[in-house]
């Protein structure tokens, strides 16, 4: 019966673990952007520290203001969700097919590959020519961003299945999707996780940048607008929330992640 306990025990520790991580990197980030404000003596014309942007917000006087930043978070936050769930499916199911069929991976991979070294400020003008202004270019944008590093470590981690999980499903006659579903998606988690780690912020930088060159929507747009017409406490606040949501993003993915693998390794030892 201790087993079942100590189980989610250490799921809790592992989540409140990541969260305390991500409250000392914010305070991180908060400390070294006030020591670089007033350490190197920054034009306060111009810049603004963590708590000029904390009177900014907190002021009864900018509850307009307030409302125009919540709406455009909203918005961003909508659009680099998309885009990260479309990548990460889309990375998935390719990294998937690469390892079912061999042929299909040494033809399209190299492109793959090709593809990904085109910058993506060349490419979205294109992408809204062809997609349109709205939501459908932005997911596109964020899910391009996203979709390379799913690839990238789930193909990996498909590929490197031991040889001995490999030769058991086979001397039980099970087939390449037999051995996808029960050796190699489980053993390719780890990889998964790590890459939507690393996607996650790339998807909301896909996203701003979808809304500065082609929606004229969201925190994207508002921080263009904002530098423009120097209305720099709304800009400093836009990069602070899309500084704070990268970070809360990332702790987030890693809380899914500790529960997740602790779960089934705890069915693993259980079976």
């Amino acid at each position: 019966m201790s087993a079942p306990v100590a189980a989610p025990a250490r799921a809790g520790r592992r989540l409140l673990s990541g969260l305390g991580g991500a409250v000392l990197s914010i305070g991180a980030v908060l400390a070294v952007w006030q020591l670089l404000v007033k350490g190197f003596a920054l034009d306060p014309f111009l810049t603004r520290g963590p708590f000029d942007v904390l009177d900014y917000l907190t002021d009864p006087a900018h509850d307009a203001e307030r409302a125009v930043l919540w709406q455009a978070s909203r918005v961003t936050a909508r659009d680099a969700a998309i885009g990260l769930l479309s990548g990460t499916l889309a990375g998935l199911g390719t990294a998937v097919v690469f390892a079912l069929w061999r042929g299909v991976r040494q033809t399209l991979l190299p492109v793959a590959m090709a593809l990904r070294a085109v910058p993506l400020v060349a490419m979205t003008p294109l992408i809204a020519l062809v997609f349109g202004r709205g939501l459908l270019a932005i997911t596109v944008v964020a899910g391009i961003v996203t979709f390379f590093p799913v690839l990238v470590n789930v193909s990996l981690a498909l590929r490197g299945v031991p040889a001995s999980s490999v030769d058991l499903i086979r001397a039980y006659g099970g087939s390449k999707l037999a051995l996808m579903w029960r050796v190699q998606l489980p053993a390719a988690l780890p990889a998964l996780f790590a890459a939507a780690r690393i996607a996650a912020p790339l998807a909301l930088v896909g996203a701003l940048l979808a809304e500065w060159l082609t929606t004229g929507e969201g925190l994207g747009h508002l921080m263009l607008q904002s530098l423009t017409t120097f209305e720099l406490d709304r800009m400093w606040s836009a990069v602070a929330i899309v500084t704070l949501a990268s970070i809360v993003l990332y702790a987030l993915i890693s809380a899914v992640e500790q529960m997740t693998l602790a779960r089934y390794a705890f069915t693993q030892r259980r079976t």
